[in-house]
């Protein structure tokens, strides 16, 4: 376990994230842990991939220096120690980082990896949870399994109703999906939602409503059919 206050590691903090992948790549080769140690401290820790996936994200030339970390023995589904188990796909969901998506990918990171931070579940939960939403549609693209609440705010209206068609969905599997879909702006989908018996005011998320989620989606034809609808 390398310590936080590591001066090698802050270096490497500062070279990562600020896309001097020749400063990345001589500082590994020198001191390998610093790519395949934990950073930290018993109470909590962390991977050389975190660096590369840290809010706010979008690091420049990130894709080059997950390449060189990986390539240097950073574990790619390396797990954060503490709060959390979230790993560096997941941070990089969080911050709709679509570059450091491709190559955690590229490099063979689990996209159904779980230990989302509020859900427990994969790094397409984080980017639905928290609208990320360039990030969410491509772990989608890549083969990422969708939820019924994850495909109804991506608007994915034939996932939903594949889903609605087994028949196992709670009357709470169905509430939060329209809440989601609502928060969206997914008018097909709440529409497909409600028709199924879900609760347009069933209170969610953020002390919302579906409704009230719908109406402050920015989408008006929800909106008017929100209205329409009370």
């Amino acid at each position: 376990m390398l310590p936080s206050d590591d001066p090698a590691l802050r270096v490497l903090t500062d070279a990562v994230q600020r896309g001097d992948v020749e400063v990345v790549r001589a500082l590994v080769a020198q001191r390998p842990e610093l790519a395949t140690d934990r950073h930290g401290d018993a109470s909590e820790s962390r991977t050389a991939l975190h660096l590369a996936t840290d809010w706010p994200g979008h690091f420049p030339r990130v894709a080059e220096s997950i390449a060189v970390l990986v390539a240097a023995g950073a574990p790619v589904d390396g797990r954060y120690a503490g709060p959390h188990e979230e790993t560096p796909l997941h941070w990089a969901a969080s911050s709709d980082d679509v570059a450091a998506i491709d190559a955690l990918l590229a490099a063979g990171a689990d996209i159904e990896a779980t230990g989302a931070v509020l859900t427990g579940g994969t790094p397409l939960a984080d980017a639905v949870v928290f609208a990320q939403w360039n990030a969410a549609r491509r772990l989608v693209q890549c083969g990422a399994a969708m939820t019924v609440w994850q495909a109804a705010a991506l608007g994915e209206l034939d996932a939903v109703s594949r889903h609605l068609a087994t028949g196992a969905l709670s009357t709470r599997d169905l509430d939060n999906a329209a809440w989601h879909g609502c928060r969206a702006g997914q008018l097909d989908v709440v529409q497909l939602l409600a028709a199924h018996g879900a609760d347009i005011d069933w209170l969610g998320y953020d002390n919302l409503t579906s409704r009230q989620a719908g109406m402050a989606s920015g989408n008006a034809a929800l909106h008017a059919w929100l209205r329409a609808s009370v």
